[in-house]
């Protein structure tokens, strides 16, 4: 019997998303805030948008001892509070019929007996097809136990015809040496192309839309080099503290949680090259290039600063320092905030300073990549007429309000000739009727779908801790970190490592 096409379905019609086929999650560390907030409500959005397959199943693994029925109501009451689209009973119901727990701890032999058994049971109820994906989200001490004990019981291993891949958070690793034996675990268990790394903020729309700025306008791609840019600034700030992390936080610090996988990543999208296509091996090419070609400062004690938030005040309310922080040692080094100077030593950049900076308990939560622009060569208007003329920028708005701005001069409206910087701005929410997905719903389709596009590969991970080791190694070294109030933009030196270079930090 001949297959016929669908004579409705027209190749070019872009509005038919991307489904996913028969398949199946399994999260370990269900019972976290990250599967909670995060992982629970973005399943349940994609099966709202109608992107999941009807038989798909959810599978939790913890330590808690629940029965289906009470896992399927932390699972509800997570999507209640959480999700992004409205709830719709008759979706949920369908979810339920494949959500499933397995109870025991990550060394116990009969809870992944356990769970072999349930994947097959849903394998023939709910036709998954053997195809599940095993997210850990959990400590990153328990990724190899995780990993060998899939591998022990035969729940990585690749039937014809299906697959199993394996999703890992971040941090990839504390440094070069550990990420390196982290990925000699993972490999040897699942093959490259089946282990996906998750940077969420790769799956952030605003992420994706660099490309788009930079390669779909000829606006910007003649002007992105370094006879026009003065300087690039990426910020990740926070306005929170460690809240209950100081466990996992203390000891890793703001660079290590921040600087070598967000920052080091949305500077490879900003500098790169134009990649031959859009898929994931043209992608990490390009990105894999800049990152090689980064280049540290020769002084690490003057273009680098670590600082830690003290007692101060934030959003109307007094806060505690870090060292008072419940479960930190007041002794600690760690950094709540880092900034870091590089420069990339290629045609395209050489000469180009790139400043990153992350910090916790900052002025307010907000990330960006700021392109900063040559200042004009030659300005006819005499100098009163420009004091408040600065330089142009674009401005590439991350979060929380997805878009882009665009600063340059303006004449001011009189009868004299005032030239004053004004502001162009784009909003997502303003210029598309569909409010941007959250970036997990984005990744967890993706690794449903077998696309590794927005996924950093191993190169990717081992190239970023090269950056970053020298420097955690200097600060390891000498000194302690700069003291800032809570509710400020972090410590003086920041500053005054820019102010050298003759420039300022862009207050967000």
């Amino acid at each position: 019997m001949s297959t016929s096409s669908n004579p409705l379905r027209d190749a070019l019609d872009r509005r038919l998303p991307r489904i996913a086929g028969p398949s199946g999650l399994v999260i370990f560390g269900v019972t976290g805030d990250l599967s909670r907030k995060k992982l629970m409500p973005a399943v349940y959005d994609l099966a709202n948008r109608g992107l999941l397959p009807p038989g798909f199943s959810l599978i939790g693994f913890a330590r808690r001892d629940w029965e289906n029925e009470d896992f399927a109501q932390i699972v509800h009451d997570a999507v209640k509070e959480h999700a992004r689209t409205p709830f719709r009973e008759e979706v949920w119901q369908q979810l339920v019929q494949g959500c499933r727990f397995v109870q025991g701890d990550f060394d116990d032999d009969e809870a992944f007996e356990t769970l072999k058994t349930t994947i097959h049971e849903l394998d023939a109820a709910q036709g998954t097809g053997g195809n599940f994906a095993f997210y850990l989200s959990v400590p990153p001490k328990w990724f190899p136990k995780v990993v060998q004990q899939l591998k022990k019981h035969g729940l990585a291993d690749q039937k014809e015809g299906s697959w199993r891949r394996a999703v890992i958070e971040k941090p990839f690793g504390h440094d070069l040496a550990s990420a390196q034996e982290l990925n000699r675990i993972v490999h040897e268990v699942f093959p490259t192309e089946e282990v996906f790394r998750i940077d969420h903020y790769l799956g952030k729309e605003t992420v994706q839309n660099i490309l788009a700025l930079r390669f779909a306008n000829t606006l910007f791609e003649p002007i992105w080099n370094r006879s026009y840019v003065d300087h690039v600034q990426i910020t990740m700030a926070e306005d929170i503290g460690i809240g209950g992390r100081a466990g996992y936080y203390d000891g890793i610090g703001a660079a290590r949680d921040v600087i070598q996988n967000h920052l080091l990543q949305l500077l490879a999208l900003t500098a790169m090259e134009e990649p031959a296509s859009f898929d994931a091996d043209a992608l990490v090419a390009e990105k894999t290039k800049v990152l090689g070609a980064v280049r540290l400062p020769k002084d690490l004690g003057k273009e680098t600063v670590r600082g830690q938030y003290a007692h101060g005040w934030q959003g109307g309310e007094e806060v505690v320092g870090y060292l008072e922080e419940d479960g930190i040692d007041p002794h600690s080094k760690t950094d709540t905030y880092a900034a870091i100077k590089l420069e990339i030593d290629n045609r395209r950049w050489a000469g180009v300073p790139f400043y990153l900076r992350t910090g916790k308990r900052l002025g307010r939560r907000v990330t960006e990549i700021a392109v900063v622009f040559q200042r004009a060569p030659h300005s006819p208007f005499d100098h009163t007429a420009t004091e408040e003329l600065g330089q142009n920028a674009l401005v590439i708005r991350v979060q929380p309000d997805e878009g882009v701005t665009m600063r340059f001069g303006s004449k001011v409206p009189g009868t004299q000739m005032e030239v004053r910087d004004v502001s162009m701005d784009f909003a997502y929410g303003e210029s598309f009727t569909e409010s941007s997905p959250e970036a997990y719903e984005r990744l967890i389709l993706d690794v449903l779908l077998g696309d590794a596009n927005l996924f950093p590969r191993l190169k990717e991970v081992e190239l970023s801790w090269q950056i970053l080791d020298p420097i955690e190694e200097y600060w390891d070294k000498n000194g302690k970190p700069a003291s800032y109030p809570a509710g400020t933009w972090g410590p003086v030196e920041a500053d005054e490592m820019l102010a050298r270079d003759g420039r300022s930090w862009r207050r967000p």
